[in-house]
């Protein structure tokens, strides 16, 4: 590896270890082995070493999460049973990609201060929402955008707010078994004629 590429790798780590805003220009130069100035000779700054970083290692994550929700629970599955067999993916992520779901966080309550990053994040929401149809519901985004937009976009809500309880108590977030109990009793209510 470059230099280029060793300071990548070494703010990946950083981001990981300290968070975005904790992380330093000396931070990321000690994890690569290499010097100051080849941050700015590489990235003219600081900040646009992490935020490429960031872009980086949320793409890798993504990809990540994308395979291990694509390991479908069976081809005879219901619906039912794919969407506890992929929330029990997501949880487990939870745990092992704890420092990528807590940077999401971080970079929200810093969105003012860093337009650059919710820019970049509002590019790949689209995306995503489109990605979460296409998993949850199998259903082929090009065939009805609006739908899958508006599917993807209740998942997406679904999985920030879990995740935001899973980091704040992890025993007391809701499990995978929980969260299709109470998404089967959404829907019954549904289907219950009003009075």
């Amino acid at each position: 590896m470059g230099n280029r590429e060793d300071l990548l790798a070494g703010a990946k780590r950083c981001l990981m270890e300290k968070g975005y805003a904790a992380t330093t220009a000396r931070d990321v130069a000690t994890a690569a082995g290499t010097s100051l100035a080849a941050i700015g000779y590489h990235f003219r700054t600081t900040k646009a070493l992490l935020n490429e970083a960031l872009f980086e290692a949320v793409a890798e994550w993504g990809e990540e999460l994308g395979r291990a929700l694509a390991d479908d629970a069976g081809a005879d599955a219901t619906p039912e049973q794919r969407f506890e067999a992929a929330w029990e993916r997501i949880i487990e992520s939870f745990a092992r990609l704890r420092p990528l779901w807590t940077i999401q966080f971080e970079l929200i309550a810093q969105r003012d201060q860093a337009p650059e990053l919710r820019a970049a994040f509002a590019a790949v929401n689209r995306q995503a929402r489109l990605g979460l149809a296409e998993i949850f519901h199998r259903l082929d985004p090009a065939a009805d955008e609006p739908t899958a937009l508006t599917l993807g976009a209740f998942h997406q809500a679904l999985i920030g707010g879990v995740a935001a309880q899973w980091l704040l108590d992890p025993e007391a977030a809701p499990t995978a078994a929980e969260l299709t109990r109470a998404l089967r009793a959404v829907a019954a209510g549904f289907s219950t004629p009003p009075d």
